[in-house]
């Protein structure tokens, strides 16, 4: 890390961004930002806007901290800036962004090396609307936005197919619905930390996820240790047959009526939310290391051609 000898490394905050998930990426990287200043960096926040290349190079930073999410900030686009400009940056490069965003792409990767995924496929979004195109129940969403943004839960017994909103794209992704637990892995640089339960009254959707309330998080899961096991395993394995770097965290259903044949891998996520009761820092304390520690390390580990 670095591009000066400075003793107080510059650390440029990315945060905000185009996307769907503008509030979240905000939320994000205010508390890393103020957890960075607590850690002794210079911090200097920057809602990432057309303007980027231009802010980066008056600021001068010695690395940016990628705090965005969602399309542009978290797909690849925003790391090949970095790239070009030579400058350092946290999680991951520019393939594995852009590999772990698009849905049905990663799910290639992930069954190319056996990991268990549900079934799915990508259609036009009027094929899709027209009639159920896959028996239900199941689930429609876009192939390449995070965070449960425009989720169609079709359940069994449904009559009539989704009438999707104006705003999903043209063509959606149709996955099996798994039933069952929702669980999650953080993999920070060379190790999984531990496995965590997701619990919501209804389905884990975006407010679930993003309001008070919305969900409770069981840390570390109570789960049989042979399904707790093969959880860090494949979150392991997903972060490296992408090639993340940094921190990433997978997510899964576990059916527990099917013992190790009703876990699913979900999908990978190499942005994942960074306020202090996200899924990631909640996993990195329960292994010892604070909010701050865990940011600090974030910004050691960042590099170029990642």
């Amino acid at each position: 890390m670095g591009r000066s000898s400075r003793t107080n490394p510059k650390v440029a905050v990315l945060m905000g961004g185009p996307s769907a998930e503008r509030e979240v990426s905000l939320s994000s990287g205010r508390e890393c930002a103020t957890a960075l200043v607590g850690e002794g960096f210079e911090v200097v926040e920057l809602d990432a806007g057309p303007d980027l290349y231009a802010r980066l190079s008056e600021i001068n930073p010695d690395v940016v901290f990628n705090a965005l999410h969602g399309r542009w900030g978290e797909d690849g686009c925003v790391q090949g800036v970095l790239e070009w400009m030579r400058i350092p940056y946290t999680h991951s490069g520019v393939l594995a962004s852009a590999l772990a965003m698009d849905k049905q792409r990663s799910k290639d990767v992930f069954r190319t090396a056996g990991l268990p995924i549900a079934d799915s496929v990508i259609l036009p979004k009027a094929d899709v609307m027209a009639d159920h195109v896959m028996k239900p129940p199941y689930v429609v969403k876009p192939n390449n936005e995070g965070s449960s943004v425009g989720i169609y839960l079709v359940m069994e017994g449904t009559n009539t197919p989704p009438q999707l909103s104006d705003d999903m794209p043209d063509q959606v992704m149709v996955e099996q619905y798994v039933a069952g637990r929702e669980l999650t892995v953080t993999v920070m640089g060379d190790r999984a930390l531990t496995v965590t339960e997701i619990l919501t009254d209804g389905w884990y959707d975006y407010d679930a996820k993003y309001k008070p309330g919305g969900s409770w998080h069981v840390l570390p899961a109570e789960i049989p240790s042979e399904i707790f096991e093969l959880c860090l395993d494949y979150a392991m394995r997903a972060h490296k047959v992408l090639g993340c770097k940094g921190v990433s965290r997978t997510d899964y259903r576990w059916d527990d009526t099917k013992g190790r044949d009703g876990l699913f891998l979900l999908e990978t996520n190499t942005q994942p939310g960074m306020t202090p009761t996200s899924l990631v820092p909640e996993q990195a304390e329960f292994r010892g290391l604070s909010f701050g520690q865990l940011c600090a390390w974030m910004v050691e580990d960042a590099s170029c051609d990642r």
